[in-house]
C-alpha cells in the first residue's frame, strides 16, 4: 500500500506520531507544501552532519587532500593549451587570454556537473539508509548542495588568485562572480534532484548524466570561444547553461558580459524547475522506497 503523511503529527505527551494513509499525496496538496517547509528546517542538522562525513572521508587520507577538488581543471587546462600550443585543434580567439578562458570555464562547468550530480548520487548512496530509516529525504539533497558549494569554494579559492596571476585585473563585475556560481550550482541542483527518484530504481542514470555531462560541455564554450554561425553556434544559443557560464566567467575577469536579462530569466526559470522537482521527489521517494525495500 501506498502511504505518506496525512493531516500531519500528533503529539502524544513527549511523542510524535505520524499517521499515514493510502490516499494519493496530490489529494493533500495544500498540507504537502507546509510539510516540505518544515521537513526542509529539520532536515538541516542532519544534513551537515552528512556533508561533514562525506568531505572528511573523501579528503583525509589523500597525499594531495583538498587541491584534488582544482585538480581536473588544471589537468583539463593544461591539456587544451597543449592542443591549441601544437595545432592539433584551431580554436577562435576569445575575448580574454585562453589560459584564462579554458581554466574559467573548466571550473565554472566542473561547478555545474558537480552541482548536477550531487542529488543523484547522494540518493543512490543512501539507498540502504533510505529503506530501514524514517527520515527527511530532503536532507540527502541539502547534503549535496553542501558538499558542492564546499568543492566550489575550494576551487574559487584557488582560482581567483590563478586569474589573477595570469594577468586579470580585477573590475567591480567580480562582485557578481559568485552570484553567477551559485546560478549554476541552482540549475544543476534542480535538473539533478529532478531525475534523483528515477536513480534509486535505476543505476544506468548516474553513469548515463556522467556520460551525456561529458559530451555537454563540448556543446558548451567551456573551452572554446562561442561561434558566430553554424550548427554548433544553433546549440549554444539554446543551451541555458551557456550564458549563465559566459556571463561568471566574464564577470570574474572583468570582460564585458552578455545580456544579464537572460541570465535572471534562467534563474527564475531554475527556481521552478527546482520546486517541481522537490514536489515530484517529495511524492516520488515514499514509493519507490517501498517498492525496493
Amino acid at each position: 500500500m501506498n502511504s505518506h503523511p496525512s493531516d500531519g503529527k500528533h503529539n502524544l505527551g513527549s511523542n510524535t506520531v505520524v499517521v499515514y494513509d493510502s490516499s494519493p499525496a496530490l489529494r493533500h496538496f495544500r498540507r504537502l507544501l507546509p510539510q516540505m517547509v518544515n521537513d526542509l528546517a529539520t532536515a538541516r542538522i542532519l544534513a551537515l552532519a552528512l556533508a561533514k562525513r562525506d568531505i572528511l572521508a573523501m579528503y583525509q587520507q589523500t597525499f594531495l587532500g583538498y587541491f584534488w577538488a582544482f585538480l581536473l581543471p588544471v589537468v583539463n587546462t593544461l591539456t587544451w593549451l597543449f592542443l591549441r600550443g601544437a595545432g592539433i585543434v584551431k580554436l577562435e580567439d576569445t575575448t580574454m587570454s585562453y589560459p584564462v578562458y579554458v581554466i574559467t570555464g573548466t571550473v565554472l562547468w566542473q561547478v555545474f556537473t558537480e552541482a548536477f550530480q550531487a542529488p543523484i548520487q547522494e540518493v543512490a548512496a543512501s539507498k540502504t539508509l533510505l529503506t530501514k530509516i524514517n527520515f527527511p529525504r530532503e536532507a540527502l539533497i541539502l547534503s549535496g548542495i553542501w558538499k558542492t558549494l564546499f568543492n566550489a569554494g575550494i576551487k574559487l579559492i584557488v582560482l581567483v588568485p590563478v586569474v589573477l596571476w595570469l594577468g586579470v585585473v580585477p573590475s567591480w563585475s567580480i562582485l557578481l562572480f559568485p552570484i553567477g556560481v551559485f546560478s549554476l550550482v541552482l540549475m544543476g541542483t534542480a535538473i539533478g534532484c529532478l531525475l534523483s527518484p528515477v536513480s534509486l530504481l535505476y543505476a544506468d542514470v548516474s553513469r548515463a548524466t556522467a556520460l551525456l555531462l561529458q559530451l555537454a560541455m563540448y556543446l558548451t564554450p567551456v573551452v572554446y570561444a562561442m561561434p558566430s554561425q553554424g550548427m554548433l553556434a544553433k546549440i549554444n544559443a539554446w543551451n541555458v547553461v551557456t550564458p549563465v557560464l559566459m556571463n561568471t566567467r566574464n564577470w570574474l575577469a572583468g570582460v564585458q558580459s552578455l545580456e544579464i536579462g537572460t541570465t535572471i530569466a534562467i534563474n527564475f526559470g531554475a527556481v521552478l524547475v527546482l520546486l517541481l522537482a522537490w514536489i515530484t521527489y517529495r511524492i516520488a521517494m515514499s514509493r519507490i522506497v517501498e517498492r525496493i525495500g
